[in-house]
């Protein structure tokens, strides 16, 4: 599998599931996420991150299957790859944080780790 291939696939599982789990949060949890204070918000808000960077992530793909300049692919590859790093880790953790699973000490370090990784992918794609 080369770079491309992990962009397209890491963008496609990341879309899904983004849409899976809006839906999922809008009607199965819905009355637990309102429960909590924020809960639905920031379950809305991994959502969005979430599949903005799918989005990326299947740009990126794109050009990195139709560029002929190997630093152009290269680049978009790395910066794709901190977008799923970042992205996991972020929408990742608040998914995990709203529903009370895992150790909080660990997690919510891990959502702005997350998001740190996400605008490293995006800068990195700016200086390309």
């Amino acid at each position: 599998m080369d770079g491309s291939d992990f962009l397209s696939r890491s963008a496609a599982f990341m879309g899904a599931s983004g849409v899976s789990l809006g839906a999922f949060g809008a009607h199965s949890l819905r009355s637990k996420l309102e429960a909590k204070a924020g809960g639905l918000d920031n379950w809305k808000t991994a959502v969005n991150y979430q599949l903005i960077h799918a989005v990326a992530l299947l740009a990126l793909s794109a050009l990195s299957r139709t560029t002929t300049q190997s630093a152009v692919k290269a680049a978009c590859q790395k910066a794709g790859k901190m977008m799923v790093l970042g992205t996991s880790f972020f929408s990742g953790s608040i998914y995990m944080l709203v529903l009370d699973k895992g150790p909080k000490k660990i997690l919510g370090p891990l959502t702005p780790v997350g998001g740190l990784f996400m605008i490293a992918g995006w800068v990195y794609l700016g200086l390309m």
